[in-house]
């Protein structure tokens, strides 16, 4: 199967899971005996196309006109994405399917569907609703609405969580059956050959303290506002811990601010962007992560910790909810509640067994459930559904052109037989 993969963000441009879920799954597919060919943005030196281990990858510029704003940036990328593809069908020929990611590349994906009638799988990532509890301004409507054509366009639907399908269903009345459950994953392999780095570890935190390690962006929605807020109730309980924020973002200085204000600096450490090699040895020197989300329509990042064998607290909304089994695969707190999550992650501190017997049941479940082998061929089952669909509706289509046209041909010959025998009755009459 010939697949055209749309993505503003591929590796080494992450901005948020979805360039690593493209990535996983690209590579997957490949060793399934499928072609994948990602467009993407060109971010700073990356080249402008690479054989990434046999996924073909081509990055464009944005047009050397300065855009006036965000959504002008992204229409300019996505008639970009469109002349790109256009070359490479050109050259190559067409795919078999599109798999559209999120509202960024609706255009792009609107425009390469009608051209050429290729079926169009989307993943939606994530809703504009839900990361901003509502829609508040046009800026939000509009990307609200561009969420909703590229569903409306698609075939088929692919989100990662049943919180996902439900939100989809709510938001822009989506059929049941058009929606498909295919969870994100993590590699494997992630963490094979990684051990524990004393040295490493040393920058972040003394020996004698326990690390509470968050990974993500600084934004309100991932809830790190609240993990600082139940530091001091957790030092009170247990002096000897650290907090360690890895990521980056616009809260940045709030949360620096915070964390002074309440008298624990010395406590909380930023340790800014991570990339893939320092976040996986983060993860190996931590003792508990926690992700407090309130808003998560999935959460790549408790696979991670899970599999890296850390006891993990989330926060109990959205696909962290449907991936942690309290007090088995994990820790939930309540969305929002500072004092929720100070309570699990003391519980974890203050019972080592606890800690064991989550830790190993996590590694075993992500093994089981959360693999790109599996996920791979649910994606592709997808796929194969879209294809039939499009077929079966082109097939109706002819049909109903071809009876079109019988029904056109029989009132004709209708009408050349009416003429005929109206001449002869004028002529007898004659």
């Amino acid at each position: 199967m010939k697949i055209l993969m749309l993505s503003w963000e591929y590796p080494p441009r992450i901005v948020g899971g979805m360039a690593r879920v493209v990535h996983d799954l690209s590579h997957r597919l490949i060793k399934d005996g499928h072609e994948v060919t990602v467009i993407t943005y060109r971010d700073e030196n990356a080249s402008y196309f690479e054989n990434d281990k046999g996924v073909k990858v081509y990055r464009i510029d944005n047009y050397m006109i300065h855009p006036n704003n965000f959504i002008d940036w992204i229409m300019q990328l996505n008639f970009n994405m469109v002349s790109k593809a256009t070359e490479i069908i050109n050259e190559e020929g067409k795919f078999d399917v599109i798999h559209a990611h999120d509202w960024l590349v609706t255009y792009a994906t609107k425009a390469l569907k009608e051209s050429f009638k290729i079926p169009v799988v989307t993943t939606i990532h994530a809703t504009e609703n839900g990361r901003n509890s509502g829609i508040h301004d046009e800026v939000q409507r509009y990307i609200n609405d561009s969420e909703w054509l590229l569903t409306y366009e698609s075939t088929e639907v692919i989100v990662n969580s049943n919180f996902m399908k439900s939100d989809l269903q709510r938001i822009f009345g989506l059929p049941f059956e058009k929606i498909n459950v295919i969870p994100n994953g993590v590699n494997l392999n992630n963490f094979s050959g990684i051990d524990k780095d004393y040295d490493f570890r040393r920058q972040f935190a003394m020996d004698n303290e326990k690390i509470i390690l968050y990974v993500g962006r600084l934004v309100y929605e991932k809830g790190i506002q609240n993990l600082i807020a139940a530091m001091p109730k957790i030092l009170d309980n247990y002096h000897d811990s650290k907090l360690v924020i890895c990521g980056k973002g616009g809260m940045m200085d709030e949360l620096r601010q915070e964390a002074r204000n309440l008298g624990i600096e010395n406590k909380v450490y930023f340790a800014g962007y991570c990339d893939s090699k320092k976040v996986q040895k983060m993860y190996k020197c931590a003792d508990i992560a926690v992700f407090p989300s309130t808003y998560e329509p999935f959460g790549i990042v408790a696979l991670e910790a899970m599999l890296a064998g850390i006891p993990t607290v989330v926060s109990d909304v959205g696909g962290l909810n449907e991936i942690i089994e309290h007090r088995y695969t994990g820790m939930k707190s309540y969305a929002g509640n500072a004092n929720s999550i100070a309570d699990s992650v003391l519980t974890l501190l203050f019972d080592p067994k606890l800690c064991d017997t989550v830790s190993k049941n996590a590694v075993k479940k992500v093994k089981e459930l959360y693999n790109w082998n599996k996920i791979a061929q649910d994606t592709h089952y997808v796929y194969e559904q879209a294809i039939c669909q499009t077929e079966a509706q082109k097939q109706a289509e002819k049909m109903l052109q071809e009876k079109a046209r019988k029904t056109s041909k029989a009132k004709n010959t209708q009408g050349e037989i009416t003429n005929l025998l109206s001449f002869r009755k004028r002529n007898a009459y004659a």
